[in-house]
């Protein structure tokens, strides 16, 4: 683990309420100067904590209201064809996390779509072209009750 101290902890809590926030707004909010919090960010950057900087989209007003978790078993498990099945998921724009799990499958896809029919061509047309997929169990998202994008830092 990356050598972080309690005003490094602060800096990254900030970022993650607002990647935006300038450096002088984050000198302000803990009382220094911007020249130790630029220092800090960089560093932090340079040894990968920080990875990058994003922007979180509202999916429903994008067209993407619905959620699924997808369940995925293979047939064959070994390495050639573990990588082969994340290879062609990373080519699935609908999929945005794919998770290798422990437990009664192997994969947990979580994927964005419009709506049921948009899930159905996406299970017949694309999911169901990669091979060695042995079962899939699709889980619906009828609501959240929490969402968030938030590292604990404590």
């Amino acid at each position: 683990m990356a050598s972080l101290d309690v005003t490094d902890l602060k800096i990254l809590q900030l970022l993650q309420q607002d990647a935006l926030m300038t450096n002088k707004d984050i000198a302000a909010r803990l009382n220094l100067t911007t020249t130790p919090v630029h220092e800090r960010i960089k560093r932090m950057e340079r040894d990968g904590v920080i990875e990058q900087y994003t922007v979180i989209l509202n999916k429903s007003k994008l067209g993407k209201s619905l959620t699924v978790f997808c369940d995925i078993s293979l047939k064959e498990h070994a390495t050639e064809f573990l990588a082969q099945f994340e290879n062609d998921v990373m080519l699935l724009p609908e999929v945005v996390e794919c998770y290798c799990v422990s437990g009664h499958s192997d994969f947990l896809l979580k994927v964005l779509v419009k709506d049921m029919d948009e899930y159905r061509e996406f299970i017949l047309h694309k999911l169901a072209a990669i091979k060695n997929i042995g079962n899939a169990q699709s889980h619906f998202v009828m609501s959240e009750a929490k969402n968030s994008t938030f590292l604990p830092l404590q």
